[in-house]
């Protein structure tokens, strides 16, 4: 409905009303995004400088926050990770329809920790590569892989998950997972990758994958924003 002109409610108040309506009923999930002030200027026949004011109101009342070249995104909107899937880190955020990209950090060949040499061998490759939505971080990841991969173009890989290069390379699927998380204070290096001061909460997702038959997959560890991120285990009832 458009917006009543010759109301007593001024404009601005009309719009950031419709905007909280909205907003209260998910219209801009999954990732919470709003329209520029353009398309809301358009949307309602009204000035950019209406637009704003409606905006200030919204994040006055703490329901939207501004992200300096990204847009206005719904204030404390988060990702959400379901545990009672096998997916991977990158496949659980794109199929949430979020903007979901991967940036290549390392891979470089170490010595296998104790736990994994029977599976690895005496060194395996590691690799490093930081998970964004929106282009703005939520996640570090460091992957314990065969050595098998070491040969991979990780630049080329682009954005494909980790379960899909193994099944490539080693040429059987990941069949299972057992996965840990906790809370921890995001030391030097993940605070600068995450764009967190030194010390900030994050939560820690330990996996261990394995592949169909048996036999390590990967051992991943993900650094991840606590504001920005839910985990999710759903169960129903049977009898």
């Amino acid at each position: 409905m458009p917006v009543v002109r010759d109301n007593a409610t001024a404009l601005y108040r009309q719009i950031a009303d419709r905007l909280r309506d909205e907003i209260a009923a998910r219209l801009f999930e999954p990732s919470g995004r709003l329209p520029t002030e353009s398309e809301i200027g358009t949307r309602f026949g009204v000035s950019r400088v209406t637009v704003r004011l409606a905006l200030d109101r919204l994040e006055a009342d703490g329901l939207i926050e501004r992200r300096k070249g990204k847009g206005t995104f719904t204030a404390g909107k988060r990702v959400q990770h379901p545990l009672d899937r096998l997916r991977s880190f990158h496949e659980s955020l794109r199929l949430q329809g979020l903007d979901a990209t991967m940036r290549p950090i390392s891979a470089r060949i170490v010595a296998t920790p104790p736990d994994l040499r029977e599976d690895f061998g005496p060194h395996c490759l590691e690799v490093c590569r930081l998970h964004l939505v929106d282009g703005e971080p939520v996640a570090l990841g460091r992957s314990l892989l065969p050595p098998a991969l070491e040969p991979v173009d990780w630049q080329a890989a682009g954005h494909k998950p980790i379960y899909g290069i193994l099944q490539d390379i080693i040429g059987k699927p990941v069949g299972g997972a057992d996965i840990e998380v906790k809370a921890a204070a995001a030391d030097a290096e993940v605070a600068a990758a995450l764009g967190l001061p030194a010390g900030a909460p994050v939560l820690v997702m330990d996996r261990r994958s394995v592949f169909v038959g048996g036999g390590c997959a990967d051992r991943s560890v993900f650094h991840i924003r606590s504001e920005r991120y839910s985990f999710i285990l759903s169960h129903r009832w049977e009898g």
